[in-house]
């Protein structure tokens, strides 16, 4: 097991390490930065060589560092007998396309198999997690399994749509981790000047934040993604609480952290707060995690699922 330092839970599994970026969010990956250990843990696991993914395949920002499957730690929760909150696959994602629908549903089948532990999934791939559940699996369940939270990443408004494909998925707990928060989800405004801004409106009086807000990667210049859909499916980009169990908010830590404003996170728990969603406030982060501290008006927040 590896014990966590994240406020939210106890421990961390990885059958799944690797990823690449998909979105403004991923631009400062602590497990990028880690990849080095990861290699090294690859191999003192007798994975062989690491394989890095082709850069460019999926993420215009890249560059990726390879998804590896690690089979022989699946079954470690088993063998833990108290129970825990676990995060699975803080070093990856568990939907990420280089992963086999079938591995998935082994991880699925390890989680049922511990209904005492906690499991806690995050993705910011919330359509392959929805098309996974409805994929004709051996480990297929007719209900939600009551132990695994479903979850997804929304760092500006152009991924709140994440919140509404998540509504759709059958969870027993769904909840959002809105870190690094890197701008208002709750008004349509510029991040930078607080404006009001339409659907496909710069804020010309602050194009050096469009790489925050509309989503241009600051090295390349090149939008995240390339795929519009959800500007259309979700055109109004204000988060909605509808259906959410949880809410968490951070902000980024590290060297190149990106700021976090105040007025972002009390929209935020004042919407937590009319919507009856438990709000759990994990940092304001700066160079390192706690330099900012965890209080917010002079409290810590950290309402979690069973407080609802």
């Amino acid at each position: 097991m590896s014990a966590s330092a994240i406020e939210w839970t106890d421990a961390v599994w990885n059958p799944v390490t690797g990823c690449d970026r998909v979105s403004p969010g991923c631009a400062h990956c602590y497990a990028l930065e880690l990849a080095p250990r990861l290699r090294a843990m690859h191999a003192a696991r007798g994975g062989g060589k690491w394989a890095d993914a082709p850069d460019g395949t999926r993420a215009s920002s890249g560059p990726a560092f390879g998804v590896k499957l690690h089979p022989n730690v699946l079954e470690q929760p088993l063998r833990w007998r108290r129970p825990r909150r676990v995060f699975v696959n803080s070093m990856s994602d568990l939907f990420h396309e280089d992963v086999p629908y079938q591995f998935i549903a082994e991880v699925f089948d390890v989680m049922r198999r511990c209904p005492d532990h906690t499991f806690q999934v995050l993705t910011k791939r919330p359509e392959r997690m929805q098309r996974w559940l409805s994929w004709e699996s051996p480990f297929r369940f007719d209900e939600p399994l009551p132990n695994v939270w479903l979850g997804v990443s929304i760092e500006n408004r152009r991924f709140v749509y994440r919140a509404d494909v998540l509504r759709d998925t059958p969870a027993a707990v769904r909840f959002i981790s809105a870190e690094p928060l890197l701008g208002q989800l709750t008004d349509a405004a510029c991040i930078c000047c607080l404006k009001p801004v339409g659907h496909y409106d710069l804020c010309l009086d602050c194009a050096n934040n469009l790489c925050v807000d509309c989503g241009i990667d600051e090295e390349t210049g090149e939008p995240w993604g390339s795929n519009p859909e959800p500007y259309d499916r979700y055109p109004d980009h204000r988060l909605s609480l509808h259906r959410i169990d949880w809410l968490i908010v951070g902000g980024e830590s590290g060297p190149r952290h990106r700021p976090i404003r105040p007025e972002w996170v009390r929209d935020l728990r004042d919407a937590a707060r009319a919507a009856g969603t438990p709000f759990f406030f994990k940092q304001w982060g700066g160079r390192t995690p706690k330099a900012g501290g965890r209080e917010l008006d002079g409290r810590t927040w950290d309402e979690m699922p069973e407080d609802r």
